[in-house]
């Protein structure tokens, strides 16, 4: 897996892969010295009396009685087989319905790490002085929660470049203020339930908009964007603004709008090019005679009393540069065709200033002009949102040439989930190859892949139930259970095969490797769930966030297990009679046994002594 996705799960597949050899190696060789070495003095005539050796041998008898009952809840299930299965559908469907209608999708979990960001825009045009006295009336807005926040931190002047396409640098008309709170354990109220509040109390301020940011994850850059790309760079702005609008209604959606900040107000130089070519009067020369009003001239360096040496630039004064009629009179230099002195003239002699209107920003993505419209979400989980946006946007109708893409995390989970989905895919195509090898048939192992979605039901129900999202976290804890729950099958399985193989019939091997299979299951079941218990209670700052991993394995596992404990067994059952249908229906007649029929020399196999053919 490449890209982003790579970057979450390469370090993933490497720790696990590397840390089942290293079980294996040890499984091998220490585990089996110990065991034959290393008695247990519980079991000790002597050590009887001891109170731990006691509640251990109740337990056990405990323990026995429950796998003597499980025997005939095994016995009840095969007699219902064909339930057993559609308990099985069941189950898949209805992860699947739930986790659409009441789960919820999201690219990353919400993760409490005690620090929202605030952005403050102001209206294109405004001086850092305006945007500075609004990103400060920002800040004590956040610092009057004297029991949530610890301080703030304000800059002025800068902008999330390259978070986004449109992403000016330095721009005069935006500030940012981050907020530190008090640590997790010390307030009573989440972050993202402050940054709502605080975007709330943030809409009272006049004259500039304030977006917050909670997930802490991307920064300040904005969850959802929707890319509207074309070649005209002044109806994209027009079609944009109507995106924004209908982006507005949709609930869940905040902190909406445009990657070009508006519209900034500008002067317009119209050249009177015939004038200006009869007098000798070039672009870049207008350009030049602008360029002391606006961005200064170098005039050297000056060394100031202390003995800093400091730059000098020469530039006219606010004042000198305001009007329409101050432009028209800075001094135009017109040289004659001998390149002689020239004289000087007036710019408004040669061309026309007024003022306009104008795009903050034109950004380009992949050589198109884009404006992106950007928005948060609150309330819902990031792929509600999405899909309600993308229903609304259907049928709004785009110029020929014109059209959304998405990008932000929406972009991003489309990427990580493919990637995602077609690994798992290959995984699960691995596994059923390896168990092919194993057990020598093509039709058994289906019942071993049968538990694979039969954990999908309890995942879904422990994130819905913590109130999670189907995200990046919870799928690599899905992708865990793929390698996880399939170890109960194999295991009554393995053992039911080799009831068969001994002579045994197969209701009896079925059941007989439930009741001896059911103490590994169990143990292993609840050792995984112990191990989880502390990732999925998410404690201390920023916890919260590998909380869905434990949360959906702990989930999948408890549903797998007591599914497959029922499910598992008829599967098998039935596929094992389909298998021996199919192996009789194109098993080819043997001649009769008056007929003589010589082996083939190549075809012989040497039998042990005593051993018959039959």
């Amino acid at each position: 897996m490449g890209d982003v996705a790579g970057q979450w799960f390469k370090p993933f597949a490497l720790t696990i892969a590397c840390s089942v050899m290293v079980s294996l190696l040890v499984s091998f060789s220490l585990d089996p010295m110990l065991s034959a070495y290393w008695a247990d003095p519980q079991t000790e005539g002597h050590e009887r009396k001891n109170p731990i050796a006691r509640a251990l041998d109740r337990f056990n008898v405990w323990f026995n009685v429950q796998a003597e009952r499980y025997t005939k809840v095994i016995g009840w299930a095969l007699d219902h087989r064909w339930w057993m299965a559609t308990l099985a559908l069941g189950a898949l469907v209805g992860a699947i319905f739930l986790q659409i209608q009441f789960g919820g999708f999201g690219f990353v979990p919400t993760s409490d790490r005690s620090e929202i960001t605030m952005q403050v825009e102001t209206p294109p045009g405004s001086n850092l002085a305006y945007t500075k006295m609004k990103t400060e009336e920002a800040a004590r807005l956040a610092r009057s929660h004297t029991d949530l926040v610890e301080y703030t931190f304000a800059a002025v002047g800068g902008s999330g470049a390259g978070q986004q396409p449109g992403g000016a640098i330095g721009s005069a008309d935006l500030g940012s203020v981050y907020v530190r709170m008090v640590p997790k354990k010390t307030r009573s109220i989440s972050q993202n339930d402050f940054g709502e509040m605080i975007r709330k109390e943030a809409s009272q301020i006049g004259g500039a908009n304030v977006y917050v940011f909670t997930s802490g994850f991307g920064g300040a850059r904005k969850q959802i964007q929707v890319e509207l790309r074309g070649a005209d760079a002044v109806l994209l702005n027009k079609l944009a603004d109507s995106v924004m609008k209908i982006v507005k209604t949709v609930p869940g959606a905040v902190d909406v709008g445009l990657s070009s900040k508006g519209q900034k107000p500008e002067l317009e130089v119209n050249l009177n090019r015939a004038l200006a070519g009869s007098l000798g009067v070039t672009v870049g020369q207008v350009a030049q005679s602008l360029r002391p009003a606006f961005a200064g001239i170098d005039a050297g360096d000056w060394v100031d009393p202390a003995g800093q040496n400091r730059k000098v630039r020469i530039r006219l004064t606010p004042e000198a540069r305001t009007k329409i009629s101050d432009i028209e009179r800075l001094p135009m230099i017109v040289g004659n065709a001998n390149g002689g002195p020239g004289t000087v003239m007036p710019l408004g002699q040669i061309a026309t200033v007024s003022a306009g209107l104008g795009p903050a920003i034109i950004s380009h993505l992949d050589r198109d002009n884009v404006v992106v419209v950007e928005a948060n979400t609150q309330g819902r989980s990031l792929g509600e949102v999405n899909t309600a946006i993308t229903a609304k946007l259907a049928s709004f109708q785009l110029p020929t040439g014109y059209r959304f893409t998405a990008g932000g995390e929406v972009r991003d989970q489309q990427q990580v989930f493919s990637r995602m989905f077609a690994a798992m895919g290959i995984a699960v195509l691995l596994m059923y190859l390896i168990l092919v090898m194993q057990f020598g048939s093509f039709i058994e192992p289906l019942a071993i892949m049968i538990s694979l979605p039969l954990s999908l039901i309890g995942v879904v129900l422990a994130l819905i139930i913590t109130h999670d999202t189907l995200n990046i976290m919870s799928l690599i804890g899905v992708i865990l259970l793929m390698g996880i729950v399939a170890k109960n099958a194999i295991l009554l399985i393995d053992f039911a095969k080799w009831g068969q193989e001994s002579g045994k019939d197969r209701r009896t091997a079925i059941i007989e490797a439930g009741r001896v299979r059911l103490r590994p299951i169990m143990m292993t079941t609840l050792a995984l769930i112990a191990g989880m218990i502390p990732v999925a209670l998410g404690r201390g700052e920023g916890a919260d966030f590998r909380a869905p991993l434990g949360r959906a394995i702990i989930g999948g596992v408890i549903t797998s297990t007591f599914l497959t404990l029922l499910v598992i067994p008829t599967i098998y059952e039935i596929l094992d009679e389909w298998r021996e249908k199919a192996m009789s229906f194109m098993k080819v007649p043997q001649r009769p046994a008056t007929d003589e029929y010589e082996i083939p020399a190549h075809n012989r196999k040497s039998r042990p002594s005593g051993v018959q053919s039959q």
